[in-house]
This record gives structure tokens, C-alpha cells and sequence, in this order.
């Protein structure tokens, strides 16, 4: 049974952020082919009936928000474009802040949309290319050597390197995927010594966006995520109520055995036991 005083500070939330992939839906390894996990059009349309705000935060960069909006109610999930983020959600925001105008991407239009939507030049990662950042995404069939060289002679040059997730891995319908951010960052990385800067989940900056969109602070919100690496983290760190569930990376031992102050606050089988308790 949940802790009392855990469910006396879910009582207080006023948002929620959702992560997507094994949390709310599973895909394939290409992204594609959606399906919803147990309990998560309960725990929409509960939101939607007691009034609480929400958005779905995924670290996933293939589609915009708009298309994954399109992708969640096309299996029946009633989540609007404004309710869906991603890392060029929080990029926008973090480019626009630190005056980088022009941004070598590699990724597709998930992040090149959203970008040049906010009036921010996208370049092709091609050697020579002069640019403020560099970003990368999902960016798996696409990638090639010459691609990298070119980021990584970019970033030599002074350009800061921002990359969507630094996860391992994501959650798919057939397993764990590798994370193709976290590949071509480590190859920048060793090459170049460059500091990464995280966009996406867990970052400070990914949680203040969020905020934001809701029109409340991070004291206010629950972040809802399956990865013991994100979404607990990112909570926790920004002082966010934490829920974690087991229908993607994590499982029912993930936390066993770490300090409290890092494990969730909610640890539940799945989103549709945490709808449950926001009826109760």
C-alpha cells in the first residue's frame, strides 16, 4: 500500500508530467506502431475529468509534438498537440536563452521543425558548416561518418554541444533499444573533450519547460515515468513529486535498496493504479 503521506502530497499536485514510451505506450524499435500500456487512456481521460492540467514529456525526437499528438489519439488517447513536449521543446527554450541562432542537427524534422518554428536556422551536419550549437537526435538510418566528423570539427571551432538524451536505452514493444543521442554524443565527447548539455529528460532545463507549459512551478507538478534514470531523477532533483511505474525500463526492484531521498515517491505497476488513486 502506498505510504499515507505520499498520497497526502499526491492530494496536492496541481499538473502532471507524463512520459510517453513505456509509460503511456510501447512502440516498435523504429518508433512506429504505437499501442497503448495498461491503464494509460484511464489515467487521460481522469486527468482530463478532475481538471488537471498535463503534458507528456517523451526524450523521443523523431516526430514533432504535433505528429506525436496525431500518433496518441490515432490509438485512442485524447492528448492535444499542446500537450506534448519533447528535447526540441526545452531546446527552443535553452537556445533562444544562451543567443545560438544557428544550430548544426543531427536528427531529422522532430527537431529541425520545432526549431526553425522559433525563428532558429537549422544546418545539416555537413564538415565546414560555422554554427553556434550542434544538437543530436534520433538520427539512425541517417547517420554517417562523415556526419560525425562534421559535428565534431563544429564543436572544435566553439560551437556548444547539446544532445537530446543521454539515456542507454528506451523502451520498445520488442526490448531495450540503444539511444542513438547517447552513441553520437560519446563519439564527440572522446573526440572533442566537449562538455555535453542534456535537453531532454532528466535535465533541470526539460522540468523548467514543462513548468512553463503548465503555468505552474516543478513544487507543483508529479512526473509519471518508467525509467529509473529519468524521470525519478529529474523530479526529484527539481523538487517535483516522483511516480514511477513498471510497464517499460524499470521494474518492481529498480529503487529496492537506495536511500529514500532518491527513490519515488509512488512506485506503482502502472499508470492505471495511479488514476485509481487520483479517483480515490
Amino acid at each position: 500500500m502506498p505510504d499515507p503521506a505520499a498520497l497526502d502530497r499526491l492530494r496536492q499536485v496541481r499538473g502532471f508530467v507524463l512520459d510517453m514510451d513505456g509509460t503511456l505506450v510501447l512502440g516498435d524499435r523504429d518508433n512506429q506502431g504505437l499501442a497503448p500500456l495498461p491503464g494509460a487512456l484511464d489515467l487521460v481521460r481522469t486527468l482530463h475529468e478532475l481538471s488537471l492540467p498535463f503534458c507528456v514529456f517523451t526524450n523521443g525526437t523523431v516526430k514533432t509534438p504535433g505528429r506525436c499528438a496525431d500518433a496518441l489519439q490515432r490509438i485512442g488517447l485524447p492528448v492535444a498537440a499542446d500537450e506534448v513536449l519533447t528535447p526540441a521543446s526545452t531546446a527552443v527554450d535553452v537556445f533562444t536563452g544562451a543567443g545560438h541562432r544557428r544550430v548544426m542537427v543531427l536528427g531529422g524534422p522532430g527537431i529541425t521543425e520545432p526549431l526553425e518554428a522559433a525563428g532558429i536556422e537549422t544546418l545539416p551536419p555537413v564538415p565546414g558548416t560555422r554554427c553556434d550549437a550542434v544538437m543530436a537526435g534520433w538520427y539512425r538510418q541517417e547517420l554517417t561518418f562523415e556526419a560525425l566528423e562534421a559535428a565534431c570539427f563544429a564543436v572544435l571551432g566553439g560551437a556548444g554541444f547539446y544532445s537530446a538524451s543521454q539515456s542507454l536505452f528506451f523502451a520498445t514493444a520488442e526490448g531495450r533499444s540503444l539511444g542513438t543521442s547517447r552513441a553520437i554524443s560519446a563519439v564527440v565527447r572522446d573526440v572533442t573533450g566537449c562538455e555535453v548539455t542534456v535537453v531532454g529528460k532528466p535535465s533541470p532545463a526539460a522540468l523548467q519547460t514543462a513548468a512553463r507549459r503548465l503555468d505552474l512551478t516543478p513544487g507543483e507538478l508529479a512526473v509519471v515515468g518508467d525509467d529509473p534514470e529519468l524521470e525519478v531523477p529529474m523530479a526529484r532533483a527539481g523538487g517535483a513529486f516522483a511516480v514511477a511505474v513498471h510497464t517499460g525500463i524499470g521494474h518492481a526492484e529498480s529503487y529496492a535498496g537506495l536511500p529514500a531521498h532518491v527513490r519515488p515517491h509512488l512506485d506503482l505497476p502502472d499508470v492505471g493504479v495511479l488514476a485509481g488513486l487520483l479517483r480515490g
